[in-house]
Parts: C-alpha cells; sequence; structure tokens
C-alpha cells in the first residue's frame, strides 16, 4: 500500500496551525461558563 507522504504532511501542518478553545480548557472562558451552568441549574430548580 502506498503511503501519501505530502497528502499526510499537509493535514498534519494544517492540524498544528489550528487552535479552537473547547469550552472545558482551563481559564477565564471555562470560569465564565461554569458560572453560567450553575446559574441555569438554579433557575430549573426553583422553577
Amino acid at each position: 500500500m502506498k503511503t501519501n507522504k505530502r497528502f499526510i504532511k499537509g493535514i498534519v501542518a494544517a492540524a498544528a496551525k489550528e487552535d479552537t478553545v473547547m469550552p472545558w480548557a482551563r481559564g477565564a472562558r471555562r470560569a465564565a461558563f461554569i458560572a453560567k451552568r450553575n446559574s441555569d441549574e438554579k433557575l430549573r430548580k426553583t422553577a
């Protein structure tokens, strides 16, 4: 089976450039996400 090294190198390079921030990542964004989730939970319990 022939490997397509140029294609694989292109995919690896594209993946290395990508820096999508996930909601569960550490930092201020995560803290805000957790706070919002907790406030929504409180609203659901009272309703």
